[in-house]
């Protein structure tokens, strides 16, 4: 049952190591594919018009208030947020630096291709959808083991620090930055919580189905 996976499945094309500088081209092609596939998922969540993930609600409101791109907000607070792995002792992998770039550009290429849905109907399956493909994508770039995303780090490092668990660490951090997000005008609603609710769930699908496919 893949929501029993307790841990990242290991391939024959993962990275022997996250800082690895040198990966085979499958795995550098496998990992780039995968934030794709992730950064279209989050940029379809927004174009739905009902609710974005956390820390894109925060950059659309910080869009709205100071101006620039959703994506633009997206790169700089992921360059924010790796800043303060210096401070966890957290170690940047190639993915860890991809990973922000990748998602950023193709968040703004979403929202600029594609127009929101005028059934509410329709925009619930594109948060459907979205969380879908979010899901697969993590499931192909984790797997390639060649680090982890800035908030990802972020999340371990402080669980390292204070001892606290993932899960209260996780749902802090989300907490904080959704209300922020809320209080400058992001998008809060019924996407949100589909995220909220179904990302962990359609990680352990991506996993799965990585897993499957790769043997």
């Amino acid at each position: 049952m893949f929501l029993q996976i307790k841990k990242i499945p290991r391939l024959s094309w993962s990275s022997k190591s996250p800082r690895n500088l040198k990966p085979s081209f499958k795995t550098l092609f496998l990992l780039c594919f995968g934030l794709i596939i992730f950064g279209f998922g989050e940029g379809l969540l927004i174009i739905s018009t009902i609710g974005a993930s956390p820390w894109n609600v925060l950059h659309q409101g910080l869009a709205l208030n100071l101006g620039l791109s959703v994506g633009t907000w997206a790169f700089l607070i992921s360059l924010i947020v790796l800043l303060l792995w210096f401070f966890l002792d957290e170690k940047i992998g190639m993915g860890t630096i991809l990973n922000f770039v990748i998602i950023a550009i193709m968040i703004d290429l979403t929202i600029f291709l594609f127009e929101a849905p005028e059934l509410w109907i329709n925009q619930f399956l594109l948060c459907v959808i979205s969380v879908l493909m979010v899901g697969l994508g993590s499931g192909i770039y984790l797997i390639a083991r060649l680090g982890p995303g800035p908030r990802d780090g972020l999340m371990t490092g402080l669980q390292k620090k204070t001892g606290f668990s993932i899960a209260l660490i996780r749902g802090s951090i989300e907490i904080i930055v959704v209300s922020c997000g809320w209080l400058l005008g992001g998008t809060v609603g019924v996407g949100t919580l589909l995220y909220a609710l179904g990302v962990g769930p359609s990680v352990a699908l991506g996993l799965n189905i990585v897993k499957k496919i790769s043997c």
